[in-house]
C-alpha cells in the first residue's frame, strides 16, 4: 500500500533552521566584539530582534508567493523583472563577497595554529590561493564537497555549544565586567559600530524558509520554525561570545585572530586550543566548499532564464559550471587584493561591511514587496497587517544596519548595486515582447496635428 512521504516535524526544521545559522560567521566574533567590549551584548539584543523580524517577515514571502527564484520572486512581484533581477544580483555579490570574509577566517586561524605571522601580502596570497583551491576542488561537481560540508560544520558547532555549556566553569564576572566599554563610547555609538558584525553572523537566515513543501501545516509550522531556529542560534550567539569575554582579558581577545582557541588553551591547554582552533579552520574550508559551489550555482540559475550574461550558464558535460567559477574566482582575487591591509582584523571587518551591505539590498526589496504578495495570495488587509508590520519593523532595522556599516561601505556597496543597473540594462532587451516595443513613427503628420503651410498638400 502506497504511502506518503513522511515531512518533518516543526521540532526537526526548527533544529535543521538552528544548524543551518550556526556557520562560520561566528568564528572571529569574539575578538571583532572585543575592540568594542562587553557593551556590544546590547548590539546582539537589537540585531537578534532586528533578525527575528526578517526571520518571520521571510517566513510569510516563502508561505505565499508563487513565483520561483527566492528572493528574486519576492522583489519580482513589487518591482518586476528589474528588481528581480537587483535581487539575485546584489545576493550573489554578497555571497562572492562573504567568501572572502570566511577565506580570511580560515588563514587567520591558521597564523595562531601554526604560529607563523603573514606580511599583508602573505594573507591575501594565503587567502586567494584558498579560494582558488576550494573552486578547483568543485571542479568535479558537489556530491562530494557537499558531504564534506555537513561533516565539517561539526568544526565550528562543538566548539561553539561547548563553550556555551562549559565555559561559565572558567568565566569571571570582574572580568567581564571590567571589559563592559574599555574606550568610553557613547552608548549609541558602540551600539552602533559592532551592529554590522552581529548581523554577519545571521545572515543567510532567508534560506531557512526554503523548506515549506518538507513540513506539515507549513502556514502554522515554517514560522514557528524559522522564529525558533533563529532564536536558538541567537542564544547560543549571544551566550558563546560573552562567556568568552569573562574568560579571556579583553586586550589579549581583541588582539586575536583564533579567539575560540584562546578561550579553549585558556580552559584547558594549549593543546586543546590547537585541536579547536584546527577544527574551526576545516570548518571554514569545508564551508567555503559548499558555497563556492553555490554561488557559481546562484549566478547559472540566474543566467539561465536570461537575467546574468549567457557566460556564467555554460556547464561541462557533468553540469558544473566551471567558466562561471573561474569568473568569480577572479573577482574574489581582485577583491582580495583590493582590500589588503596591514591588520587582518581590519581587512575582515571591510570585507564583511561590504558583504552586509550588498546582502540587505534583496532583504529591504522583500520587506517591501510582501504587502504585494499578500495580496496576490488573496490575504484579507486584516489578517496580513501583523506580517505587514513586522516587515516595516524588519526595514527599519534594515536601514539602521546600513547605516551602522560606515560611509566606506556604503559607498562602495552603493557602487556595487549602480552597476547592476548598467549590468540589467545589457540584458533587459532579451525580455521585450512585441507588445512592448515602441510604436514605428508614421511618415506622415496626423491629422491632430498642426501642419506648417508650406508642408500642406494643394488640390
Amino acid at each position: 500500500m502506497a504511502t506518503d512521504v513522511k515531512k518533518m516535524t516543526v521540532l526537526q526544521l526548527t533544529v535543521l533552521t538552528g544548524i543551518n545559522m550556526l556557520g562560520s560567521g561566528i568564528v572571529l566574533l569574539p575578538a571583532k566584539l572585543a575592540e568594542v567590549g562587553t557593551i556590544s551584548i546590547v548590539s546582539w539584543i537589537v540585531t537578534a530582534l532586528g533578525s527575528l523580524a526578517l526571520a518571520y517577515a521571510f517566513a510569510k514571502c516563502g508561505r505565499f508567493s508563487r513565483k520561483p527564484g527566492g528572493m528574486g520572486g519576492y522583489a519580482e512581484y513589487a518591482f518586476g523583472r528589474s528588481g528581480n533581477f537587483m535581487s539575485n544580483y546584489t545576493y550573489g555579490v554578497s555571497l562572492l563577497i562573504a567568501n572572502v570574509a570566511i577565506a580570511i577566517t580560515a588563514v587567520g586561524y591558521a597564523t595562531e595554529l601554526f604560529n607563523v605571522t603573514l606580511s599583508p601580502m602573505g594573507v591575501a596570497v594565503a587567502t586567494i590561493a584558498l579560494l582558488w583551491l576550494t573552486t578547483v576542488a568543485n571542479f568535479g561537481g558537489p556530491r562530494i564537497t557537499g558531504q564534506i560540508g555537513n561533516i565539517t560544520i561539526l568544526g565550528v558547532i562543538i566548539p561553539v555549544v561547548g563553550v556555551s555549556l562549559l565555559g561559565w566553569f572558567w568565566f569571571k564576572p570582574a572580568l567581564y565586567v571590567s571589559a563592559w566599554n574599555p574606550h568610553n563610547m557613547p552608548l549609541l555609538q558602540a551600539v552602533g559600530s559592532s551592529i554590522a558584525i552581529t548581523l554577519w553572523a545571521f545572515l543567510g537566515l532567508e534560506s531557512a524558509c526554503a523548506n515549506t513543501d518538507a513540513v506539515d501545516n507549513p502556514e502554522r509550522n515554517v514560522p514557528i520554525a524559522v522564529l525558533g531556529g533563529t532564536i536558538s542560534a541567537a542564544v547560543i550567539y549571544i551566550v558563546s561570545t560573552n562567556v568568552i569575554a569573562g574568560i579571556v582579558p579583553n586586550a589579549d581577545l581583541a588582539a586575536s585572530t583564533a579567539p575560540f582557541g584562546l578561550a579553549f588553551a585558556m580552559m584547558y591547554t594549549p593543546l586543546v586550543g590547537n585541536i579547536v582552533m584546527g577544527l574551526m579552520i576545516i570548518a571554514c574550508v569545508g564551508s567555503l566548499l559548499g558555497w563556492q559551489f553555490t554561488i557559481a550555482q546562484v549566478f547559472k540559475s540566474s543566467a539561465d532564464v536570461g537575467y546574468f550574461l549567457k557566460i556564467f550558464a555554460k556547464t561541462t558535460a557533468g553540469g558544473v559550471p566551471i567558466i562561471g567559477m573561474l569568473v568569480l574566482v577572479v573577482v574574489q582575487t581582485v577583491l582580495t587584493l583590493m582590500t589588503i591591509s596591514p591588520d587582518l582584523s581590519k581587512q575582515f571587518d571591510m570585507i564583511v561591511d561590504l558583504a552586509v551591505v550588498t546582502n540587505l539590498v534583496p532583504y529591504l526589496m522583500s520587506m517591501a514587496a510582501l504587502m504585494t504578495i499578500q495580496k496576490a495570495a488573496g490575504i484579507t488587509p486584516r489578517k496580513a497587517l501583523l506580517a505587514n508590520s513586522v516587515a516595516y519593523v524588519a526595514a527599519a532595522y534594515s536601514y539602521y544596519a546600513l547605516y551602522s556599516s560606515g560611509a566606506q561601505a556604503m559607498m562602495l556597496g552603493g557602487i556595487v548595486t549602480m552597476l547592476g543597473w548598467t549590468l540589467y540594462g545589457t540584458v533587459s532587451r532579451r525580455f521585450m515582447s512585441l507588445s512592448d516595443s515602441p510604436p514605428v513613427p508614421l511618415a506622415a503628420p496626423r491629422a491632430t496635428e498642426v501642419v506648417p503651410p508650406q508642408a500642406r498638400r494643394v488640390g
